[in-house]
C-alpha cells in the first residue's frame, strides 16, 4: 500500500469503535504502524485521578495541574523538541498505562469528518486514510459525519454556552458523535449536504446538535460500570 493511501477500515466499524471508546473509555485500535505524529507534535496529555497506572508511570515532576479541570487533574506536557517525554527510541515506554487522552486518540476522525488538524503532521497523516464504504448506509454515515463538522465550523454563533468544541480534534469527534442529525434519506447521501436557508433552521439544527451531544455524554459509563 503506498503512503498515499492508508487502510483505515470500514467506515461504520470505526464509527461504531470510536462512538463505544467515548463512552466507555475503551481504547481506540489505530493501525499507526510506525507513526508517531501525535506523540511528537507538542500536545499537553490530559490525565485525570483515577488513572492510577499511568500516574505510578509518569514521573511527577513532568506533571502541573490542568488548568480550569478539578482538583487532581493533571497534564504532561513536551519537551522543546515537541515529544512526548515518555516516547523512548519512537515507542511508547509506557504503553500499557498509556494515558486515556492517548487511548482514544484516533487521527482517522480527521479523515472521517473531512477537515484538518491542528497540527502539520497529523494532518499529513490523516490524508493518506481512506475508508472502505461497502454500502449505502456507510456512505450516508460518512456524508453525515462531513456534514456535521461543516455545520459545526460554519455556525459557533449556534453553540454560545452550549456544546461547540474548541479545537479541530474535539470538533471532529463531535461530528462523529452527532451525526445522526445529519442523516438524510439514501437517495441524497452521495451529494453534498445542502446549507441551511435561514437563521431559524440553523438554530433548529443547533439545538438538535446539543440534544444529541447531551444525550450521547448522559449516557457514558464510569470506570465502576455505572453511568454519568
Amino acid at each position: 500500500m503506498s503512503e498515499a493511501s492508508r487502510q483505515a477500515g470500514g467506515f461504520s466499524d470505526w464509527l461504531r469503535q470510536t462512538r463505544v471508546a467515548h463512552q466507555t473509555d475503551a481504547a481506540v485500535d489505530v493501525p499507526c504502524g510506525d507513526c508517531v505524529a501525535c506523540c511528537t507534535s507538542s500536545y499537553f496529555i490530559h490525565i485525570r485521578p483515577d488513572e492510577t497506572g499511568t500516574l505510578s508511570r509518569v514521573p511527577p515532576e513532568l506533571l502541573v495541574p490542568a488548568p480550569g479541570a478539578p482538583r487532581g487533574h493533571v497534564v504532561m506536557g513536551y519537551d522543546q523538541r515537541g515529544k512526548c517525554p515518555m516516547l523512548e527510541e519512537r515507542r511508547c515506554s509506557i504503553y500499557e498505562d498509556r494515558p486515556l487522552t492517548c487511548r482514544t486518540y484516533d487521527c482517522r476522525v480527521f479523515a472521517a469528518a473531512g477537515i484538518e488538524a491542528d497540527r502539520p503532521a497529523i494532518t499529513a497523516r490523516a490524508r493518506t486514510w481512506a475508508f472502505e464504504c461497502a454500502t449505502d448506509d456507510e456512505r450516508c454515515a460518512q456524508v453525515a459525519v462531513r456534514a456535521a463538522a461543516r455545520f459545526l465550523r460554519a455556525h459557533p454563533d449556534c453553540f454560545v454556552g452550549g456544546a461547540q468544541p474548541d479545537n479541530p480534534a474535539h470538533l471532529a469527534l463531535l461530528a462523529a458523535k452527532v451525526y445522526e442529525v445529519f442523516l438524510v434519506g439514501k437517495d441524497k447521501c452521495g451529494a453534498p449536504a445542502r446549507a441551511s436557508s435561514h437563521a431559524g433552521a440553523d438554530a433548529e439544527t443547533a439545538a438538535a446538535v446539543i440534544a444529541v451531544a447531551e444525550a450521547f455524554e448522559a449516557g457514558r459509563v464510569r470506570p465502576d460500570g455505572c453511568g454519568t
